[in-house]
């Protein structure tokens, strides 16, 4: 749509069509004058054109107005008349009637008797580009040199038809007033114009513009002065003192209308405004005539600045900007509302260059007049803009000296000043633009405010951990650990302010309108495009978090050999059952379990106490929705344990992560465990803005809310966090300046879905520093794949590539923002040892070491074997032959061969004359 309304191109105007079958692009560059009037670049009536009325008795007076659709009176009746517009149809060759007559008595100017004519291109009676002798050219003027008699004809037909209407527009006063009272034309309230919602980083720097239209809505009391003079000088340099309605420009309009001339509607800023708001595109007088009612109603509701700054905020000034304020910061950098003689104001000369935009903003779709967006039409541009600049000095809006100074000032190139900052359409960060609609709704923004616009969005995104989260996880990274996997390999990776829920880093992939492997929402903010992941053995994270509720120590023991109550056996990812836990599967401290990721001790937790209690500790640490294997969403927050436990939704598997969640809230819940047990709700948005439409000033509307909430005892979160705190060295991750975090790998099998389970599906490595929680899931992009290490053997865990991304990510973090060292709360160690829920069994005894007898160097013995009775006394032989102890830490425990083998002839203390062997199988 063009500044009027009409539609053009994309954005630029285009021939509109009137009443005839086809009609010419309008504005032929050949029919421009030097002076071109206001509203040049405007559309022909397009029509047959037909004149008819009567004066009816008591002095009314009437007149036929062109293609209106009904009968025109205009007229002044002393007593009783009546002056009507529009009763009926009124066919070619009417009486047209104007005169003021005394009580029954009737004046009549004349009677205009005209055949019909076709309808012709353009509207005009012109030839169309395909009649015979038009030479293939459009419009009336380009009929060529063999124009037939039946083309002449037509012409004058058009010509007389001009005149007649002609006496129409010069009863004009009278046709508006008939129309005001008779037709009931109804003032539209002033639009609201849909603006752009700019949505900015956590410092402040553009990530996106997001609405239909690129507007930015200001107050007109706001707006440079030179600014509204400029759009006045260009586009209607009377507009401060006529009363909305140009006379001398419509008959001008009217005359080339209807002869073929310039193709002009003669609007006023008044005029177009009114057009625009009462959406009239059709052209003809009767629009014509109903835009004039409209104008005279404009100007008699609003005054001249408030129209102007209606007008200002909805014109299209090309290159996709819409509005004046948009038009200056995209062309000029600047914004209308810094107050002239201020540094970066608009200048006079920068003024009329916006302004004589708008006659035309982007090119002729047909290839007509390029229009004059200095950008692409710089010769015409320029020509506008002396016009402009011409008329300002004309109407004393500027100086001579302001005038003999100018020279045209250099616009921004399309893309000079492209946002460096923001998502676009292929960066990463655009991702989040999806979790920023979300939350805007949840904040009852509604669609219909937001697609109307005007409102800024600060999100939490920080720039340089953003940066960091995608050089990370990116495959497109050359440094990332993903870099050399296959292109069926996916990352996410989430960094959360732990104290605040403020997300500071979102990598979903690469493409922002694909899938987010973040959280799997849809595109459009709403619902999920997918069923999550299985978190593996980071789910244990919550597990022990219900088991510490139960006061279950991490020095209780579990049974690794125990069945499940069907009688399977409890999978421990392959491991040897006879090297679990160094040897001692039936009594496996919790502790070391949770640093070797056993799973036999979850499952029997969640079997124990309750796998609802599991599923409470993740939904309060921040987990909102898991997926069962059939495939079934289930709310944590909307249902409750019992509709948990029917239907067989879930079963124990819940305890070490079977069941799928997406990364996204996991990485809320991990932020809860980092966070000493006190949980913040993961959020995008920071704060919204609105423009206040009496100031032009951005105004506070939502804010983010960053209360926390106590879920778990910080105590027994020390103590937890004290376990994960053991991890990262475990999986031989040491982050820079030697910090203190805290962390679990987690890995999830790949089923082909035939029931083969091998290798790895899912793997994950999550935990944090203090100020800083990380998430990192990597998994198969579009479907699940089995996972391997660069040299495509090895499979992959989460110890592995996700834990280098993660190590990665953090590392970068706290370089770029020169984070402090800060630890975790001393650990405090709690629980039953004893507890009820433990399954280990009793370990055995200590092996009994049984020394040999004191022999005396000097006894008889002695001396008769000395070789004997090397020592001094103690009967142990230290040559290799005494006692010999090996713990066998990578078989079944410890294997203890001893007993001080000290061989005396004719001994009968115990041990001196055997061999003793004690195996310990744990």
């Amino acid at each position: 749509m063009n500044s009027y309304g009409e539609s053009q191109s994309a954005r630029a105007r285009a021939s509109v069509p009137g009443s005839s079958a086809a009609a010419t692009p309008d504005d032929d560059p050949s029919g421009y004058d030097d002076r071109p009037a206001p509203d040049a670049y405007r559309r022909p009536s397009g029509g047959r054109a037909s004149v008819s009325g009567s004066a009816t008795p008591r002095g009314a007076a009437s007149v036929g107005a062109a293609a209106v659709g009904g009968r025109a009176s205009v007229g002044a009746a002393p007593v009783g008349g009546r002056a009507s517009v529009g009763a009926g149809t009124a066919p070619v060759g009417g009486r047209a009637s104007v005169g003021a007559a005394p009580v029954g008595g009737r004046a009549s100017v004349a009677r205009a008797a005209v055949r019909p004519v076709s309808p012709a291109v353009g509207g005009g009676g012109g030839l169309g580009p395909n009649d015979p002798g038009s030479n293939g050219r459009r419009g009336l003027g380009g009929g060529g040199k063999n124009v037939t008699k039946a083309a002449k004809k037509r012409r004058r037909a058009n010509i007389l038809t001009a005149a007649a209407a002609v006496l129409v527009i010069l009863a004009g006063g009278g046709v508006v007033a008939g129309t005001w009272f008779f037709d009931g034309v109804d003032l539209p309230a002033p639009k609201t114009e849909d603006q752009s919602n700019v949505i900015l980083n956590a410092k402040g720097q553009v990530l996106a513009k997001l609405g239909t239209q690129n507007r930015t809505v200001v107050p007109q009391a706001s707006i440079n002065p030179y600014v509204q003079h400029a759009v006045a000088a260009a586009e209607d340099k009377n507009f401060y003192t006529h009363s909305g309605i140009d006379m001398k420009g419509i008959m001008r309009a009217a005359w080339n209308n209807f002869t073929g001339g310039d193709k002009q509607g003669a609007s006023t800023i008044t005029q177009q405004y009114a057009r625009y708001a009462a959406d009239l595109k059709a052209i003809s007088y009767n629009r014509k005539l109903r835009e004039a009612v409209i104008a005279r109603k404009l100007e008699s509701t609003y005054d001249k600045d408030q129209i102007m700054g209606f007008y200002l905020n909805y014109i299209y000034l090309g290159e996709g900007r819409y509005g004046i304020e948009a038009a200056a910061q995209g062309y000029f950098s600047k914004s209308v509302m810094t107050p002239e003689g201020q540094k970066n104001a608009i200048t006079p000369s920068e003024a009329a260059v916006l302004a004589s935009i708008i006659k035309q903003p982007e090119p002729d779709p047909n290839g007509g007049h390029k229009g004059y967006d200095p950008n692409y039409n710089l010769g015409a541009a320029k020509e506008r803009w002396e016009y402009t600049m011409s008329n300002m000095l004309e109407m004393k809006w500027i100086t001579k000296e302001q005038y003999d100074a100018r020279k045209y000032p250099t616009v921004n190139k399309p893309n000079a000043n492209k946002c460096k900052t923001c998502a676009g359409d292929s960066k990463p960060v655009g991702m989040i633009m999806r979790h920023v609609k979300a939350e805007l709704a949840e904040m009852n923004i509604s669609e219909t405010e937001f697609t109307r616009g005007g409102l800024t969005v600060q999100t939490t995104i920080d720039p340089e951990v953003q940066a960091a989260a995608e050089a990370a996880g990116s495959r497109k990274s050359k440094t990332s650990a993903m870099h050399d996997l296959p292109k069926s390999y996916q990352a996410a990776v989430i960094g959360i302010d732990p104290s605040t829920g403020r997300v500071l880093g979102y990598y979903g992939g690469d493409d922002p309108t694909g899938i987010d492997y973040g959280s799997y929402m849809n595109g459009d903010g709403t619902g999920f495009s997918g069923t999550g992941q299985s978190p593996g053995s980071t789910f244990k994270i919550y597990t022990l978090a219900a088991a510490q509720r139960e006061d279950i120590s991490f020095k209780t023991t579990w049974d690794g050999t125990k069945k499940k109550p069907d009688g399977g056996t409890i999978s421990n990812a392959g491991a040897d059952p006879g090297k679990v836990c160094g040897g001692k599967i039936k009594y496996c401290d919790l502790e070391t379990a949770t640093i070797q990721s056993y799973n036999f001790p979850f499952y029997q937790i969640a079997e124990g106490i309750g796998r609802e209690k599991v599923l409470e500790a993740a939904r309060d640490a921040g987990i909102t929705h898991v997926w069962t294997d059939k495939g079934e969403m289930v709310d944590l927050t909307k249902t409750d344990a019992a509709y948990w436990k029917a239907n067989g939704r879930f079963d124990n598997e819940i305890g070490f992560g079977q069941y799928h969640v997406v990364p996204l809230e996991h990485a809320q819940g991990v932020a809860t465990i980092v966070n000493n047990g006190v949980r913040h709700e993961a959020h995008f948005i920071k704060t919204v803005k609105r423009i206040d439409q009496n100031t032009g000033k951005l105004v506070p509307y939502k804010s983010e809310k960053t209360a926390g909430k106590t879920v778990f005892d910080k105590d027994r979160t020390s103590d937890l966090q004290g376990v994960m705190a053991k991890i990262p060295d475990h999986a031989n991750n040491t982050l820079r300046n030697g910090r203190e975090a805290i962390a679990k790998s987690g890995t999830w099998e790949f089923d082909d879905g035939k029931d083969n389970h091998s290798g790895s599906g899912d793997t994950w490595f999550v935990g944090g520093i203090p100020q800083l929680a990380a998430t990192v899931w990597v998994g198969g992009a579009t479907k699940k794949v089995e996972l391997h290490e660069a040299d495509g053997k090895s499979d992959m865990f989460g110890s592995g590539t996700p834990a280098q991304i993660w190590e990665d990510f953090i590392n970068a973090v706290t370089k770029a923002e020169d984070m402090k060292k800060e630890e975790f709360p001393t650990r405090v160690e709690t629980g039953n040892a004893d507890s009820e829920y433990a399954t280990g069994q009793e370990p055995p005894p200590p092996p009994v070491v049984v020394q040999p007898p004191t022999v005396d160097p000097n006894s008889q013995l002695c001396q008769l074997f000395p070789q004997q009775c090397q020592n001094t006394g103690n009967g142990n032989n230290n040559n290799g032959n005494g006692d010999n102890n090996n713990d066998n830490n990578n078989g079944g425990g410890g294997n203890n061969n001893g007993g001080g083998n000290t061989t005396l002839p004719g001994a009968t203390t115990p041990g001196t004359a055997e061999t003793t062997t004690n195996n310990e199988n744990g």
